[in-house]
């Protein structure tokens, strides 16, 4: 059964630092493309970031959104089974809720979210 548990999220000053984890249980994250993405109130979900197997290479593909590279990182740890979101300088722009997924036999899953709140 695939699921996925975030956590990380919080109240934070703009500049400031969060680190997103997204627990994966029923698969194995370093053979799949788990990805994240945010919701703003009002606005469609967005992806932000996702990272992708290392099957055929050491060092896994990453890819972000325009709005957030060179501020944000994504990675994996293999032993955990789990992907991480480092979330530096953050802006009042960035505050939304942030859910991790991931695509299994073409089906689309989700963690709960966790809610990202920069303040100005």
């Amino acid at each position: 059964q695939v699921r996925l548990v975030e956590s990380g999220g919080g109240l934070v000053q703009a500049g400031g630092s969060l680190r997103l984890s997204c627990a994966a249980s029923g698969f194995i994250a370093r053979r799949s493309t788990v990805a994240w993405y945010r919701q703003a109130p009002g606005k469609e979900r967005e992806l932000v970031a996702y990272i992708g197997s290392n099957i055929l290479s050491a060092r896994p593909p990453t890819n972000y959104a325009d709005s957030v590279t060179g501020r944000f990182a994504i990675s994996r740890d293999d032993a955990k089974n789990t992907v991480y979101l480092q979330m530096n300088s953050l802006e009042p722009e960035d505050t939304a809720e942030y859910y991790c997924n991931t695509q299994r036999g073409g089906r689309d899953y989700w963690g709960q979210g966790t809610q990202v709140t920069v303040s100005s």
